[in-house]
C-alpha cells in the first residue's frame, strides 16, 4: 500500500522513532507562525472538519502497524493543526484498542484547548506536546499570527483545564525569539501561565533553520540557559539542535537520496518533496541530521530556502 496521511517512521529529538499522521492537507491551520517550518498557512481556520479521509487512515495505519516494526510513538501532526480534524479522537481509540502496546504522541498549538469536545477526544492519548510562545495577546498575534477570533487568554485557560482532566504527560514547548518574546516582561507572563497550566515538562526551543519569515532570528544557548536560570523551575529544558547524531537514521537510504539528488542541484524542501514523494516533516527530519553533521548546507535565495551538497556549497 502507497501511504498517503502517514509518514516515516522518522528520527525524533523527544519521541525516538515516531510514524506520523497528517490529518490536514498542507497547509490548513489556526495559527500562520512566522517560525514555521513548514511555511505559510494557506488555508488560516478554526473550522473542525473531516479535512482527509478518516477510513483511508485507519487502513493505511492498520496496514503499516501489520507489516513492520512497531514504532516508539503514532505521532499526530504534519502539515496543520491535527485537532482541527473532527475524527481525532477516533482514531486514537482505534489505536488504543487494535495496538495498545504503541504510544501516542500529539503535537498541537493547544488553540483549540477550550473546546470540552477536543479536550475529551484527546484523552487517551500517551505525550501531548502543546505550544505556548507568549502570555500576551500583542506578542502572541505577533509571533502567532492566529485565526482572528482566537484569544490567547482563552486558550491558556483550554490550558489549565485540560491539564486537570488529562493523566499523561503534557510536555509544553515554549519557541524564543530574540527580541519579540525574549525579554522579562513576556518571559514573567510566560512563567505565569506555566504555573497555572502545571505541564510535566516546559521545552525551550528556538530556530533551527530559517521559518516562514526570514526576518526571524535565533536565540543563542546563553539566553535560553539564562531563561532557565531566570524561571528557576524544576521542569525545564533546552531541546538542543543535532550536535550528533543523537537518534540514528531510521533509513540511510532516504539520506542517501537527499545527498545524491542535491549534489545534481540544490532543492528547497519542496522541491525534495516532489523529487523523492516524502513527507515535508520526513524530509525536515532528515535535513536535521544531515546539516548539523555538515554534509548539507542551507542558502536563502529568492524562492526560498536551498539546499546543497557541502563539498559545492558556496
Amino acid at each position: 500500500m502507497k501511504y498517503k496521511y502517514i509518514f516515516g517512521p522518522v528520527p525524533s529529538r523527544r519521541l525516538n522513532i515516531s510514524l506520523g499522521v497528517d490529518l490536514v492537507p498542507h497547509k490548513v491551520c489556526s495559527y500562520n507562525c512566522i517560525y514555521c517550518e513548514c511555511g505559510k498557512t494557506t488555508n488560516l481556520t478554526t473550522e473542525r472538519k473531516e479535512y482527509v479521509p478518516t477510513k483511508v487512515v485507519l487502513e493505511e495505519l492498520n496496514d503499516y502497524l501489520n507489516r513492520y516494526p512497531k514504532p516508539d510513538y503514532v505521532t499526530f501532526s504534519g502539515s496543520g493543526e491535527p485537532t482541527l480534524h473532527k475524527d481525532v479522537g477516533k482514531i486514537i481509540s482505534f489505536i488504543k484498542s487494535e495496538y495498545p502496546d504503541i504510544k501516542i504522541a500529539i503535537l498541537t498549538n493547544g488553540s483549540l484547548f477550550n473546546d470540552s469536545n477536543v479536550r475529551r477526544e484527546i484523552l487517551e492519548a500517551d505525550v501531548i506536546l502543546p505550544s505556548l510562545d507568549s502570555a500576551i495577546e500583542e506578542t502572541f498575534k505577533r509571533i502567532d499570527r492566529p485565526y482572528g477570533k482566537l484569544r490567547i487568554k482563552s486558550i491558556i485557560d483550554g490550558m489549565i483545564e485540560f491539564r486537570k482532566e488529562y493523566k499523561g504527560q503534557i510536555w509544553l514547548e515554549v519557541f524564543i525569539i530574540e527580541g519579540i518574546n525574549s525579554d522579562k516582561v513576556n518571559l514573567n507572563e510566560l512563567k505565569r501561565a506555566i504555573i497555572e497550566i502545571k505541564p510535566d515538562k516546559i521545552q525551550l526551543n528556538t530556530l533551527d533553520r530559517p521559518g516562514t519569515e526570514n526576518w526571524v532570528k535565533s536565540v543563542s544557548q546563553k539566553i535560553l540557559e539564562d531563561i532557565v536560570e531566570y524561571w528557576n523551575l524544576d521542569n525545564v529544558e533546552i531541546i538542543s539542535k543535532y550536535k550528533r547524531r543523537e537518534v540514528k537514521s531510521y533509513r540511510d537510504d532516504v539520506e542517501n537520496a537527499i545527498i545524491e539528488t542535491i549534489r545534481r542541484r540544490p532543492c528547497t524542501i519542496e522541491d525534495l518533496q516532489g523529487i523523492l514523494s516524502l513527507h515535508i516533516n520526513e524530509l525536515n527530519k532528515y535535513i536535521d541530521v544531515l546539516e548539523n553533521e555538515g554534509k548539507i548546507a542551507a542558502k536563502i535565495e529568492n524562492r526560498g530556502i536551498f539546499y546543497y551538497n557541502q563539498s559545492n556549497f558556496k
